[in-house]
């Protein structure tokens, strides 16, 4: 925690810029799992609302390819946590440079264990009722407030509305997306354009769900291997296999442009 207090008191006396690392010509924020926590304990539950994104393969791909549903919205994040070992194994041959990890499943398991305290005011929009009850159940939290909106709801401006609405209403230290992306980000952004929420917003999927026990994450040998995707794709083929070879896979293709000097690897670059 000496590295992770350190920040806290950086942030807090100096709002000193988070430290950035550029990966495939995308701007990262250079955090673990601890500093990362560190950044969001020391901001002021009250302060506009700032939202946080977890850039992972998939997410890269994207936005090299200019998506805009994912360009957009990273334009305008707060912090941009790495989200990738397979990745990070890819930028430490191209860059000889090693990326610290900040998961968004470990850093929501880290807010969740060592900074939300029982009193802290917490939304989610996403996910379902058994989730609710186990969040109050195992963490004690007295102001917990659900949303779940429709699916597709970022195409249904009555549905987006209401969960603007629903943010507003339920003022929180940290609100929880659990929508999936870009969905999350999209929503942060119509909050941002909004201009009446506050706190911090964390675009984290199915992270609650690891959090509480409801689903388990990969043994820590698959962690340790950067093989947590594999572990995935075997036990929940269904909805990892497009994740992996299609939205995932093309990094590679991309690694490959970035070592042969296709892609600037730094600020030059056309990345938000």
């Amino acid at each position: 925690m000496a590295t992770a207090i350190q920040v806290l008191k950086v942030s807090e006396q100096t709002n000193a810029p988070v430290p950035v690392e550029w990966l495939f010509g995308i701007p990262v924020s250079k955090l673990d799992v601890a500093e990362a926590a560190a950044y969001m304990a020391a901001r002021p539950a009250d302060a506009p609302f700032a939202f946080v994104a977890t850039p992972n393969a998939s997410t890269l791909v994207a936005l090299t390819n200019g998506n805009p549903g994912y360009w957009e919205p990273y334009k305008r994040t707060w912090l941009r946590l790495f989200d990738s070992r397979v990745v990070r194994i890819v930028a430490r041959l191209l860059y000889g440079k090693t990326m610290p990890i900040a998961a968004g499943s470990d850093v929501t398991a880290y807010l969740f264990h060592h900074v939300i305290t029982p009193d802290d005011r917490i939304s989610v929009i996403g996910s379902h009722k058994a989730l609710e009850d186990e969040l109050r159940r195992q963490f004690g939290l007295k102001h917990l407030a659900f949303h779940q909106p429709p699916m597709g709801f970022v195409h249904n401006e009555k549905a987006m509305q209401d969960c603007i609405d629903f943010v507003v209403a339920n003022p929180a230290r940290f609100l929880f997306l659990a929508v999936g992306a870009p969905q999350s980000e999209i929503l942060c952004v119509r909050l941002l354009d909004d201009g009446r929420a506050k706190g911090i917003g964390l675009c984290i999927g199915g992270s609650l769900l690891f959090v509480t026990g409801m689903k388990k994450r990969a043994p820590k040998i698959f962690l340790d291997l950067s093989l947590e995707w594999f572990y995935r794709l075997v036990t929940t083929p269904s909805t990892h296999i497009r994740r992996v070879f299609v939205d995932s896979l093309p990094i590679l293709g991309l690694a490959l442009r970035v070592w042969w000097h296709k892609i600037p690897h730094g600020p030059e670059g056309t990345a938000p």
